[in-house]
């Protein structure tokens, strides 16, 4: 993990061992990430990725492994796709003046046997404390593919008290307790797309933990057009999961049939957004 941070926000620990995703999420002295307070879904590269704050599933699949298509060997896209345990190259890395910023690439090998390219930048600004990630994923490879994308912001929920809400308008209500749905936990799907918005927005807090603080993420609705929200609390699980994603909650052989799966040239790409601050 490489330490990444500016004249105020967050301090993030970047993993340089998976995609350059998040690691640690520090305010203050309060690390946000859930660590072992996670389910265990069986995929040791997914149970690594999921205890950090930030994770990237795709480009090939995302949510849970289903068969891949025309074969007939039963192999299934692994579980939230391929990025995750695929090594970052950094190419730019500057964290001395007010700003930080950082230029990675990730060379991909899906479970298709086919490549593709994820080009990374994150920066955090140090006037404002946010930070912001652009994603450029480029098919690389000799066949179209079906991008499909996935941020997983996970925070351990035991820093949240009976105040702490989730704020959007895409939200029934505009929002409700972050406590949504029947315990242990749930999982919901929604369009984030606001008519002439590029960007969606969801906050969640306050958080008394770290001096009452509310998180916002922001993110591009061209290419992330929902949102999808899960919390569980089934010991040893204590988290709480804000995911803009690509499509909606259904299964590949639905979304391919109602034609929501576009596919991605060789040579062509999709880029991607999100932000987060802490106010």
């Amino acid at each position: 993990m490489k330490a990444f941070f500016a004249t105020n926000g967050p301090k993030l620990f970047l993993d340089e061992t998976s995609m350059l995703d998040i690691g640690g999420c520090f305010i203050g002295e309060t690390d946000l990430s859930p660590g072992r307070a996670i389910p265990d879904d069986g995929d040791p590269r997914i149970d690594h990725s999921l205890e950090g704050f930030l994770f990237t599933c795709g480009p090939d699949h995302i949510r849970h492994p289903e068969p891949i298509e025309g074969r007939d060997n039963g192999k299934k896209y692994p579980l939230h796709g391929s990025f995750s345990s695929h090594a970052a190259e950094i190419l730019f890395w500057d964290t001395q003046g007010e700003d930080a910023e950082c230029h990675a690439r990730v060379a991909v090998k899906m479970a298709t046997g086919e490549p593709a390219l994820l080009e990374r930048h994150w920066r955090i600004d140090g006037q404002t404390g946010e930070v912001r990630l652009s994603d450029r994923v480029t098919n690389t490879g000799r066949r179209p593919f079906a991008p499909v994308h996935m941020y997983h912001m996970n925070i351990g929920a035991w820093l949240f008290d009976e105040h702490v809400r989730l704020t959007g308008r895409m939200l029934e209500g505009g929002g409700f307790p972050w406590t949504f749905g029947n315990d242990p936990g749930g999982v919901f799907c929604v369009p984030a797309l606001q008519q002439g918005e590029q960007w969606a927005e969801i906050a969640l807090g306050p958080i008394a933990a770290i001096d009452g603080l509310t998180l916002k993420v922001k993110f591009r609705t061209g290419t992330l057009p929902y949102l999808q929200i899960w919390r569980n609390q089934k010991l040893p699980a204590h988290v709480l999961g804000i995911e803009p994603v690509s499509h909606r909650l259904a299964s590949r052989h639905e979304l391919a049939e109602k034609g929501e799966l576009e596919m991605l040239k060789p040579g062509e790409s999709i880029e991607y957004g999100l932000r987060f601050s802490f106010g």
